[in-house]
């Protein structure tokens, strides 16, 4: 009995081996810039848009750069530097896994689709019904507004920003954003924020095309079973699935739901062939 619930326990572990790394590194992160905070700890300082780390150097929200750069502003050495390092490892090696590795709310929005699912309302149900590339018109009247106001536009209304501030020190009026975005993922439309909207996902989509890190499909151990299908939240990029082996691309977020769901071994994390 006991070896069974073992035996158990372990598939469940395996099956959500991805989610369950992914959960520790975000709640991971909000602990240590809360630590900051609370317990004077300096190996994380600041927040997601400029970080210190162990006293060393900064990193820096290059989308956010972008935007202080639209206003006409100018940054200091160290924030570009970090806003460098940050750009160079999500264009080379990572590609979009900010948005399910780093970012904090995807753990709101997942919470949604988890619960959309439990409530059976499914996409037909969906209230608006738009492109996915709408988070692009969103990213580029983010720059513009931010030229014409003179502020990151973006920065003022970012559910990211208002998370951690509203965890680390109380959420005052924010958390009607936070609430707003979760009811708007649960009954207005399927991954409304982070699969429509965002222009963070937009961002790191555009800079992470030719990263290094990504899912690999492999049509010979396919069984069309579908299954990657009913938890990716970018089904879009599952075109190749069941037609021919290579290479998820563009707007996966990295996040392995496909690769823990799959039983037919077809896909898998790998390093990008650039000669394919």
């Amino acid at each position: 009995m006991i070896g069974k619930i073992c035996w158990t326990m372990i598939k469940r572990l395996k099956r959500n081996r991805f989610l369950i790394l992914r959960r520790i590194f975000q709640a991971g992160l909000l602990l240590l810039f809360a630590g900051a905070n609370w317990w004077g700890w300096t190996l994380l300082l600041g927040n997601y848009s400029s970080a210190y780390v162990l006293q060393l150097f900064y990193l820096t929200d290059p989308h956010a750069v972008l935007q202080v750069f639209a206003t006409g502003f100018i940054m200091s050495a160290d924030a570009l530097i970090g806003a460098a390092i940050v750009l160079l490892f999500y264009a080379l090696i990572a590609g979009r896994s900010f948005c399910s590795w780093v970012c904090p709310v995807n753990m709101i929005t997942d919470l949604a689709t988890c619960l959309r699912k439990r409530l059976k309302i499914t996409k037909k149900e969906n209230y608006l019904n738009f492109s996915r590339k709408t988070r692009y018109w969103v990213l580029g009247l983010g720059i513009i507004l931010s030229a014409v106001l003179g502020v990151a536009a973006f920065e003022v209304i970012n559910p990211i920003t208002m998370l951690h501030r509203g965890i680390i020190f109380g959420f005052g009026a924010g958390w009607t954003i936070i609430v707003a975005l979760f009811l708007f993922d649960l009954l207005v439309t399927e991954y409304g924020w982070c699969g429509h909207l965002c222009p963070l996902g937009a961002f790191y989509s555009a800079a992470g095309r030719f990263s290094l890190i990504k899912i690999k499909h492999s049509a010979e151990n396919c069984t069309l079973c579908m299954k990657c299908f009913s938890v990716c939240h970018e089904k879009q990029v599952l075109q190749i699935v069941g037609k021919e082996s290579g290479f998820i691309k563009r707007e996966c977020s990295n996040c392995g739901r496909c690769i823990e769901v799959c039983d037919d071994n077809a896909l898998k994390y790998s390093i990008y062939n650039y000669k394919n």
